[in-house]
This record gives C-alpha cells, sequence and structure tokens, in this order.
C-alpha cells in the first residue's frame, strides 16, 4: 500500500456556489410543496414565471456589463432570488407582479452593486418591500386555501387569473378571495392587525369567524415545512446555526415580554413562530452570507435585532409581517455590527 503525506493545513473541500445553491432550493421543496397543496398550484406558476423572468433579467444585464454569461447564470443565485419572491407573493398576483419583483431584485439590487457577492440588501426582500409598498392591494389579495374555495378552481382557471384577472368562467381573483362563509380571505396576521386596530382583544380575534377562515392551521404547516428543510441545511452545514437560532430565540422573548405585559393586546411567542414569513426568513432569507454578518457574535447580534424589529412592527406597527423590512434594516447595520464584533487578532494583547 502506498500513503501519501503532505504537509499541513490540512482543509475540507468547500463546496461551490452552485452547489449551494441547488441544496438551498432543494430544501426548500418541502415548504413549497405545503404552500401549493393548500393555496393551489398558482404558488408554482409563480415560481416558474418567476425564475425565467430572473434568468433572462440576468442574461440581459451581464450582456449590457460585458461578463461571463454562463458560468454566472450557472451559480445558481438568480433563480434562488426568483423562487424567494415567487415564494412570498399571492399565489394569483397579477403576472407583472413577479416580473417587476424579480427584475427589480435582480438588475437594481444584485447586478448593479456588482453581482452576486456586492450587493449590501438581499435582493428577494428588497423586491418584495417595493411591491408591497407600490402596490398593497395586489400583494394583500390571498386566495383561501382550497377546502374553503367558493369556486372549482382547474389549472387553467389559475393560469387564466394569473394573466388576465380572472378564470375562464369569469370569476375575479377579488371574488375567489371570497370564502364559502362569504368572508374576505387574508393571512393570520392580517386578520390579527386588522382586528386589533379596530378594538377587539386578542381573545376575541381567535374566536371570531374571520380568523377561523384565515387559514391559520394551513400557513402553520407551511412554516412546518420551511422548518424542515431549514434543519436539513443545518445538518448539512449549509448554513450554521447562530442565525436561525438568535432570531426565534429573539422572536420567542420578545414577544414573550410583550404577551405578559399586555396578553389582550400582544399575540402569543407560538403564533409569532408559526406566521407569516418566520421560519422561511430564519433558515432562507437572513442566512444570506452576503447581506448578513460575519463575525459568530455579530450573527448572533444580527439575528437579534431582527427578531426585535419584527416583534415591534407585527405589535405596533402597521404592516402584519415585518420580516421583509427587518431584513433590510439589518443589511443596514451588518458593517457596523462586523466592526465591533470582529476577533481580537490573536498576539495584539487588548
Amino acid at each position: 500500500m502506498a500513503f501519501i503525506s503532505s504537509s499541513s493545513p490540512y482543509q475540507r473541500v468547500r463546496r461551490s456556489t452552485s452547489e449551494i445553491m441547488l441544496l438551498v432550493l432543494l430544501c426548500l421543496i418541502p415548504g413549497i410543496f405545503l404552500q401549493s397543496y393548500f393555496f393551489g398550484l398558482g404558488n408554482l406558476l409563480q415560481i416558474l414565471l418567476a425564475s425565467t423572468v430572473a434568468l433572462l433579467s440576468e442574461t440581459l444585464i451581464l450582456i449590457l456589463r460585458k461578463r461571463p454569461i454562463l458560468s454566472t447564470i450557472k451559480d445558481g443565485s438568480a433563480l434562488l432570488t426568483g423562487v424567494l419572491i415567487a415564494i412570498a407573493i399571492p399565489p394569483l398576483a397579477p403576472w407583472w407582479i413577479a416580473v417587476i419583483g424579480t427584475v427589480f431584485a435582480v438588475i437594481f439590487v444584485k447586478q448593479l452593486y456588482g453581482g452576486l457577492g456586492q450587493n449590501i440588501f438581499n435582493p428577494a426582500m428588497a423586491a418584495y418591500v417595493l411591491l408591497l409598498i407600490s402596490f398593497p392591494v395586489q400583494m394583500t389579495t390571498w386566495i383561501p386555501v382550497q377546502s374553503l374555495h367558493p369556486f372549482s378552481l382547474t389549472v387553467m382557471d389559475q393560469i387564466n387569473a394569473l394573466f388576465t384577472g380572472f378564470t375562464l368562467d369569469g370569476y375575479s381573483v377579488a371574488q375567489i378571495s371570497t370564502s364559502i362563509d362569504g368572508l374576505t380571505m387574508a393571512t393570520p396576521l392580517d386578520t390579527a392587525r386588522n382586528a386589533l386596530n379596530s378594538g377587539k382583544t386578542i381573545s376575541e380575534i381567535f374566536n371570531s369567524p374571520e380568523y377561523k377562515a384565515s387559514s391559520w392551521q394551513a400557513i402553520e404547516w407551511v412554516n412546518l415545512g420551511f422548518l424542515i428543510g431549514g434543519l436539513i441545511l443545518l445538518y448539512k452545514r449549509v448554513i450554521l446555526w447562530y442565525i436561525p437560532i438568535a432570531f426565534l430565540a429573539g422572536i420567542s422573548i420578545f414577544s414573550f415580554i410583550a404577551f405578559a405585559y399586555n396578553p389582550d393586546l400582544n399575540i402569543s411567542p407560538l403564533f409569532h413562530l408559526f406566521s407569516g414569513a418566520t421560519m422561511l426568513g430564519a433558515f432562507f432569507i437572513l442566512t444570506d452570507p452576503v447581506t448578513a454578518s460575519t463575525t459568530v457574535k455579530g450573527r448572533i447580534f444580527y439575528g437579534v435585532l431582527a427578531a426585535l424589529i419584527v416583534v415591534v412592527i407585527r405589535n405596533i406597527g402597521g404592516y402584519p409581517d415585518a420580516l421583509a423590512f427587518a431584513v433590510l434594516l439589518a443589511n443596514m447595520c451588518v458593517p457596523f455590527i462586523d466592526y465591533y464584533t470582529q476577533p481580537k487578532v490573536y498576539g495584539r494583547g487588548r
């Protein structure tokens, strides 16, 4: 037997960018599957549309910048951005919502800053905030879970609604977004926020017909799907535990403090953890290696800061789910966090 000896240091083989992006996309599948199961195939149509636009947008800007096209496209970052945008928008939002958001994310947030590794903001979350502020009606028109659909929707109905705003039978998206009981559908966070603003207490909200029709159990399952995918990322060491654990622990602690202070006006920690985009944000958004903090202590501070912003905006702000705003504000603080949490160089003293 021949033994090959080599000098130190010994390092593990690192994954390429394309391998990391592929693993992240694969780990999104459980959450996407559950989202499509409960809310229909419109979710998959949005993913297909946004992914195609992302690849075309990246190709166009690379041609204009005279940069290599194939190697950049193959890294999978543009594709992942498109998928994340599609997950965040309503399944039957107009086709131009996905197009505008994806073009803005890839060209203006990513490529105009220099491409992958140079952008200071998370592209998908920057696009989501742009869409939410610019088109609030389209971005908050969610359809009910399939068991509560007032009309039977085929795949062709959903395709037609995506591109024309109407099903083949002439029903509008607004009509589809009304449950069998005649209640206008909203996410659980939307329902809780609107009810609190009208003077209702938490107990009254949970017992109201609006809340019972708000797809709370479906949102729980979708969050569970993204949690499973996130745990796989941790197991595969694609991401480290610092940011997701700090974020989820921060949400639990801050929401518990608010809930203990006034349980009639603040929702419980469990509601925070399994509502909105909490699990998606914890494992797939905040852990973006380009826009997140790079030091060990910094990652913990980064996750806790994002959690604080989420709880504050959800409890007293004007938007029901604050993840995108929290991510962008935390991205802005990353240089400051990294500067004050960088480890001391060995041998330099205090």
